[in-house]
């Protein structure tokens, strides 16, 4: 394996690859590459054909030697560099060795939908990348063929988005789109029945008919969805409380909703041609 670098031993905080690495941290520098960064092996390993450099303590290098090779062979940097150049650029307090330069993998609207995914999730709005993540992964989990990050949601690129999704944002088909209010006509003239989460609905889950193509609409975590695109939506759903818990939180509620559906229409397999960037 070669690392056609100049010079000897690991990169350093001050090497310009690592700066300019160090700078998809931010939003908009994410947004002029093109380009954001992965953390740790399994991030690593999903992000397969994305990966455009991998950055590597020597030990974490040494331990993941085939992941490394697999990376290289397809035609990724692999770059060496030092424990302190390590910890600039990940984003955890105790990070495994291993951060990758990855292109963006969204698509268009257009080309997910054509792939005939039966569960569709769309986040409107929903900010906290914590959150976005792990609706991300779960959706993935229930056998989505594709997430949609609508309006002002949070970048699925956000480095805690990232890590929160552990792997899934290279899974499904993901989508970024401006206007939250066009997705949802989208989605209505590809066929899809679209409902809102909405702790006050008017329809219980238990009566929600979920036989066919679905897509569920998942609003902000303090706010919930507009109410003029609340009403974009054939109904607005709510999940039964049992208990005396006021409300579940946006991440249990989607996950409610979201196998609910693959409950319905025996999705735990990943329909044909849906997502399946993985490789």
């Amino acid at each position: 394996m070669t690392h056609d670098r100049p010079g000897s031993g690991p990169y350093t905080t001050r090497t310009p690859r690592v700066v300019a690495a160090r700078r998809l941290q931010r939003r908009r520098e994410r947004a002029e590459a093109g380009q954001f960064l992965a953390e740790g092996p399994q991030a690593v390993r999903e992000a397969g054909a994305a990966v455009r450099e991998l950055f590597g303590t020597p030990s974490a290098l040494a331990r993941f030697a085939g992941l490394a090779a697999d990376l290289a062979a397809r035609g990724a940097r692999v770059s060496p560099v030092t424990e302190e150049a390590l910890a600039a650029l990940a984003g955890t307090v105790q990070p495994q060795g291993l951060v990758a330069v990855c292109a963006f993998v969204d698509v268009p609207l257009p080309q997910a939908l054509a792939t005939g995914p039966r569960l569709v999730a769309v986040l409107a709005g929903i900010r906290d990348p914590g959150n976005a993540g792990t609706v991300l992964r779960t959706a993935d989990a229930a056998g989505a063929g594709a997430v949609v990050f609508a309006g002002d949601a949070v970048d699925p690129y956000n480095g805690k988005c990232v890590r929160a999704s552990a792997g899934s944002l290279f899974h499904v088909d993901v989508v970024r789109a401006p206007e939250p209010a066009a997705v949802l006509r989208a989605l209505h003239d590809a066929g899809y029945t679209v409902y809102a989460a909405d702790a006050h609905g008017a329809l219980r889950l238990d009566d929600a008919a979920l036989d066919g193509p679905v897509a569920w609409v998942f609003g902000s975590e303090a706010h919930g969805l507009p109410a003029d695109l609340a009403g974009l939506a054939d109904a607005g759903v709510r999940v039964p409380i049992h208990g005396r818990a006021e409300s579940l939180n946006l991440a249990a509620a989607a996950a409610v909703c979201l196998y609910a559906s693959a409950m319905r229409s025996q999705l735990f397999t990943r329909p044909a041609g849906g997502g399946g960037r993985r490789g």
